[in-house]
């Protein structure tokens, strides 16, 4: 195993996380909420460095993520873990328990990312945060090799760490699962606002974009929406990309499957205040398309995973008018 970063010695060999903001203070022999990071002797090593659980060339789209490199496909690597503990977690098996992982170096991981040409290296599947020094130093080589690193994060990680790992990271997803800090309290175990300042930190350094999961009863109200988008616009900028994803019943969490009407509600609140909004995990006519926010000419067409891109530019900007649509190709 690995010796951690970011964490402190405590009197009786305990050892104090630094790595999010629960600040796990963890016994001899013992792990933090995460079950990753363990003190052994007094010391903190990371259970699950180089150990993958999950490993697919994925459409970039699926991360998701609409505005990097569309249409491309991206090796992604997940493993053991999560610092949340959501009671719909689709990825449960990975996240809230430890499921069977083989070796995968940074070098192997490189390696791989050339042998399958892809454009880079997602860290996602469960919580990446938690994969810290392996993200980073799998990220970091990576650069060197010219390739791309995307992270699909719930966000949930303290500014220091997140500045050192920032200057090698392209593109993020960042799960914002409701603007409510209570919902975090009640179905996460977390807190919303270090996901905001992660957000609004991640905009100055890569290419953002927001996915926000509809749960019937709990963050499905029109002042949810309202409040979440205006907050994305001010903070992140209109250019940002949102997307709304429908929830299905899973491990903890029963509630119905989110109904179309609300995801329509989502997405109609949300174009008031931002150019670029998505529904997921539904079939969609075209509200999972990219339009020009200036001219509204369709940029690029989707049917599921199947990309067609239509009108953009090499550089990303749209074939028809030149505008610019926070599109990096």
């Amino acid at each position: 195993m690995k010796e951690a970063s970011f964490y402190d010695s405590r009197p009786e060999q305990k050892c104090q996380c630094r790595i999010c903001p629960h600040n796990c203070l963890i016994a001899l022999n013992r792990t933090g909420l995460c079950r990753q990071r363990r003190n052994i002797k007094g010391k903190l090593y990371l259970a699950n460095y180089a150990r993958v659980t999950s490993l697919n060339m994925d459409p970039i789209e699926k991360k998701p993520i609409y505005h990097f490199y569309p249409g491309t496909e991206i090796l992604s690597l997940g493993t053991n873990g999560c610092n949340l503990t959501c009671m719909f977690c689709q990825n449960w098996s990975i996240s809230q328990q430890d499921s069977e992982s083989s070796e995968l170096t940074p070098d192997k991981a490189i390696e791989l990312a050339r042998q399958y040409k892809s454009s880079g290296i997602a860290y996602t599947y469960n919580e990446p945060l938690m994969w810290y020094e392996y993200t980073l130093d799998t990220a970091r080589l990576a650069r060197t090799q010219g390739l791309k690193n995307v992270l699909v994060t719930n966000g949930y990680i303290n500014p220091e760490p997140l500045a050192k790992l920032l200057p090698a990271i392209d593109a993020l997803n960042i799960d914002i699962k409701s603007i409510d800090d209570a919902f975090y309290q009640k179905l996460c175990r977390a807190r919303v606002k270090p996901v905001l300042e992660t957000a609004r930190t991640a905009k100055k350094n890569a290419l953002v974009e927001i996915t926000n999961l509809i749960i019937p009863g709990e963050n499905d109200r029109d002042e949810n929406f309202e409040d979440l988008t205006s907050w994305v616009a001010e903070n992140l900028g209109r250019e940002t990309p949102i997307h709304f994803s429908s929830y299905y019943p899973t491990y903890k969490l029963k509630q119905p499957p989110t109904p179309m009407k609300s995801l329509h509600r989502a997405y109609q609140i949300a174009k008031k205040h931002l150019d670029h909004v998505y529904l997921g995990n539904v079939a969609t006519q075209e509200e999972g398309d990219t339009f020009c926010h200036q001219c509204q000419t369709k940029l690029i067409q989707r049917a599921g995973y199947q990309i067609n891109i239509l009108k953009l530019t090499p550089e990303g900007k749209c074939g028809q008018c030149g505008a610019e649509n926070n599109i990096v190709r």
